[in-house]
């Protein structure tokens, strides 16, 4: 009696060709046995079950893998010729094998997908920039800004990851939602227009929604904006706020600044990002002024001058670049 589990091991080793010419002749000749019928209905359904659990890696991981592919893709490129062969040998031979072959052919989809690359654009201090992603989607980046994404769009979703603040309008396709990732939230969409703010430096991340309807992803919640809505985080709180927001979104793209109850260090950040300044603040001192207001085209010394004026006790100090703030 033939010990199944060793005519099964020899099968594994064929289909990951790892086997000697006479395992080959022997293999041959037991595909034509009938009482091998139902070892190979076995070996196809693990097969077949192996490949379902293939999953796509998401763009995040695809960087990660890529270089593990690309040498997997090396082996499978030399040996092309030599599985088909096989698997057309064994497909007329029973039907199950059917199930190995699609399984296969899954499974070269998948590893197609992984050599899909990543385009990187970024953006220095005072910097803006266009992208037109692959989908046609149109992205302003602003200042100190990273975008990835794709050179062409795969599977069940348009996925980019965004460091920073970006401006998207979404080329609609129902059938493909369109994902921005972020460290601290994602936002998905059909096809809209709206502002993502998510430095990972920053206290408050926020989505305004100029056209259409956007979902926030967070970690534990998620929540859905409509046209002329906004959602600020605290992502040192936890604390949201959802309004509604009349002007345009994004008005940074014209050069202007708005702030709205945002944390004093997260109004230096945005600063030092636009004016290519670096800003520091007096030691031993208490900063935790909100600072709401919109600045228009206006230099940074207007804008230094305006928080003065708004938070009462905060002072400056501007050499060159440097600028500190303190309290008198």
């Amino acid at each position: 009696m033939k010990d199944t589990k060793t005519e099964k091991d020899k099968l594994h080793r064929y289909l990951d060709d790892l086997y000697t010419r006479e395992e080959a002749s022997q293999l041959l000749q037991s595909i034509k046995e009938a009482e091998n019928q139902d070892l190979l209905d076995e070996l196809a359904a693990e097969v077949w079950e192996e490949s379902g659990n293939l999953q796509p890696a998401t763009d995040l991981e695809r960087e990660k893998y890529k270089r593990e592919a690309r040498q997997l893709l090396k082996r499978i490129e030399h040996k092309k010729r030599t599985w088909f062969r096989r698997a057309f040998v064994v497909a007329v031979s029973t039907a199950a094998v059917i199930a190995i072959i699609i399984g296969s052919v899954n499974f070269f989809r998948y590893m197609n997908e992984q050599q899909v690359t990543l385009a990187e654009v970024t953006t220095s201090f005072g910097e803006k920039r266009q992208v037109t992603l692959p989908d046609g989607t149109l992205l302003v980046l602003n200042s100190c800004s990273q975008v990835r994404y794709p050179e062409r769009f795969v599977g069940d979703s348009r996925e980019i990851e965004l460091e920073g603040e970006g401006y998207f309008r979404v080329a609609r396709n129902e059938k493909m939602p369109f994902v921005v990732k972020t460290k601290r939230l994602d936002v998905r969409v059909l096809g809209t227009r709206f502002d993502v703010k998510s430095y990972s430096t920053d206290e408050i991340v926020s989505v305004s929604v100029e056209s259409g309807k956007v979902q926030v992803d967070l970690p534990e919640a998620m929540m859905r904006l409509t046209a002329k809505e906004q959602v600020l985080i605290n992502t040192v709180s936890g604390e949201y706020s959802k309004k509604t927001e009349d002007r345009g979104v994004a008005v940074w793209m014209k050069g202007g600044l708005r702030f709205y109850s945002t944390p004093i260090r997260d109004v230096a950040k945005e600063l030092e990002r636009v004016y290519n300044c670096r800003i520091t603040f007096a030691p031993g001192q208490d900063f935790n002024n909100l600072i709401t207001g919109e600045h228009d085209n206006k230099s940074l010394e207007a804008v230094l001058k305006s928080i003065e004026f708004i938070s009462g006790d905060i002072k400056y100090k501007k050499e060159g670049i440097n600028v500190l703030l303190y309290k008198e």
